[in-house]
């Protein structure tokens, strides 16, 4: 094989690579629980609605924003769940601007832990596709947002875990959202392109 041979060689390769990265990130996405009106009771909002109108998939994340004084955000069982149960979450936030990494299929279960919240509606139950059974427990990677400083809200304190429930905390995406998405996606795709024509341009030189 020739020197041009071999960079072209070289060069395909690492086309494939840079492809592979871009169908990576293309597949996950970035959801804001309850879009506009965010994680609140203010105005009665029906997350139920809202998670049955998306379409999760292993990988994506969701987001959290509300207003730290007022509420927070517990990963509970199925059980805690139908039964608006606080006391034993399986990871909490406090934050303010937290985001959730959905590592598994099956459903996913968060609630608000002040008073009387979850009663009133402030609670989403986020299923993730599977072509399996669904776990009543989620499993995910908390990813909480810079600035968790303040003290533990109702429930336990910012980004803390249940060590028994095999809850790994992820590097914060610092408030991730579509946007952040979308530049990462047009980065890796104007890299993918630059690549291929190295290539093109390393074919015309056998």
């Amino acid at each position: 094989m020739g020197a041009a041979a071999r960079r072209v060689s070289a060069v395909a390769v690492a086309a494939v690579v840079v492809a592979g990265m871009w169908a990576g990130m293309a597949a996950a996405a970035v959801y804001e629980v309850g879009d506009k009106a965010g994680w609140t009771i203010m105005g009665n909002p029906n997350y139920g609605i809202w998670a049955s109108s998306k379409k999760f998939h292993k990988g994506d994340t969701v987001v959290f924003t509300y207003n730290k004084q007022f509420h927070n955000v517990l990963a509970v069982s199925k059980a805690d769940y139908k039964n608006c149960n606080t006391s034993k979450p399986i990871a909490t936030w406090s934050t303010g601007n937290d985001s959730v990494v959905l590592n598994t299929t099956g459903h996913h279960y968060f609630l608000c832990g002040y008073p009387s919240h979850c009663s009133i509606g402030q609670k989403v139950d986020i299923r993730v596709a599977t072509s399996g059974h669904s776990s009543d427990a989620p499993s995910i990677a908390p990813a909480p947002a810079s600035g968790s400083s303040e003290a533990p809200a109702a429930g336990g304190g910012a980004g803390r875990v249940r060590p028994d429930e095999g809850v790994a905390a992820a590097p914060s995406p610092h408030g991730a959202n579509a946007g952040d998405l979308a530049v990462g996606r047009s980065v890796v795709t104007a890299i993918a392109v630059s690549v291929l024509s190295v290539a093109a341009a390393g074919l015309s030189l056998i």
